[in-house]
């Protein structure tokens, strides 16, 4: 689904997940934490984002990362994972980035910095700190409703082009439609409502939080865009932007947190001042959930396929074959939310 992260200079696409952190009693539950990755775990997902803005990543210390990074590490040896790092004080993130890097991530995912609201130079100079501080490959994320920081496509294109960056996630709309799918940095779409327009429109890839209801989905309709069936795809999506409304209804990551401890693989439990979402936004959401079509599939060369999620795939889990199967169908929600809760 992806070329792997193997520099600055390589390009990324296919579906990613930014992965929740599941906590309980105020703590990363580690325990549940390996179970999701085990769920995701799947062929069509390309990668996983870790302690992003999903992730509650601002609000977890570099210690409960490196623990949160080790432990989905060791069920997915080969998965790509990025890391999240963001801040305010570019300096501080820089030597965050430092004790971090012996993870050895496959990239990072950086912010401009939060509340400041620098001009342009401001920015450059920041994420060229952060480059100066990694080999790994460093996506900008681009989400100003977030950090006050508007990114003009021209920004975009000057980090890229000077190797601060291997390529954009960017959340603002007006971004996704000015930024063309060639000739400048590869664009990840970070707004779930365009991730059709964005892949008809030739883009090569997404970081879909929404992508935690059903996986299968999104990579179906990726596929059915990618190969120039729009109205396919277009079918396949139509039911999916409730899900989305819904997902981003009240602050994320809590609606998501909602949905998976319904099916009990976590709890409801986000880290102050987050707080769960409300009981009607989680029922209709579940709801939502369940009028979803049946499973689909994703082959190689051969569009979308009806029926299970195919076992195996890049050997990126050490569970045996028939229980990741297993652990797909709970993911995808088993025939359209069977196990919904």
């Amino acid at each position: 689904m992806t070329t792997p992260l193997t520099g600055r200079g390589c390009p990324i696409g296919g579906l990613w997940l930014p992965l929740v952190t599941p906590l309980r009693d105020g703590y990363i539950d580690l325990d549940a934490l390996r179970v999701l990755a085990h769920r995701y775990g799947a062929p069509e997902i390309a990668g996983l984002v870790l302690f992003g803005s999903t992730g509650e990543g601002s609000l977890m210390s570099d210690e409960e990362k490196i623990l949160g990074f080790q432990a989905v590490r060791e069920v997915l040896p080969h998965m790509p994972i990025l890391l999240g790092a963001g801040g305010v004080d570019t300096r501080e993130l820089c030597s965050s980035i430092d004790r971090l890097g012996p993870l050895c991530p496959d990239g990072w995912l950086v912010p401009p910095p939060y509340y400041l609201r620098p001009a342009p130079a401001g920015v450059i100079w920041h994420y060229r700190r952060v480059a100066q501080v990694t080999q790994a490959p460093v996506i900008v994320y681009d989400v100003p409703q977030r950090t006050g920081c508007p990114m003009p496509p021209q920004l975009l294109v000057q980090l890229w082009q000077e190797g601060y960056c291997t390529a954009v996630k960017t959340c603002d709309p007006g971004a996704l439609r000015a930024c063309p799918p060639h000739g400048g940095p590869p664009i990840l779409c970070g707004d779930d409502a365009a991730f059709l327009d964005h892949f008809v429109r030739g883009h090569a890839g997404a970081i879909t939080a929404s992508a935690h209801i059903r996986p299968d989905l999104f990579a179906a309709v990726m596929a059915w865009a990618k190969a120039g069936r729009e109205g396919e795809a277009g079918c396949l999506f139509q039911p999916l932007r409730e899900v989305i409304s819904l997902v981003f209804a009240e602050p994320n990551p809590a609606p998501l947190k909602h949905f998976l401890a319904a099916q009990g693989v976590m709890e409801n439990e986000l880290r102050l001042p987050m707080t769960p979402a409300s009981e009607d936004l989680g029922r209709r959401l579940l709801e939502a959930a369940m009028r979803l079509p049946s499973k689909v599939s994703v082959r190689s060369g051969a569009g979308m396929t009806a029926g299970a999620p195919q076992a195996g795939g890049a050997g990126r889990s050490t569970k045996p074959k028939a229980e990741l199967a297993g652990s797909r169908s709970s993911a995808s929600g088993e025939a359209a939310g069977e196990t919904a809760g």
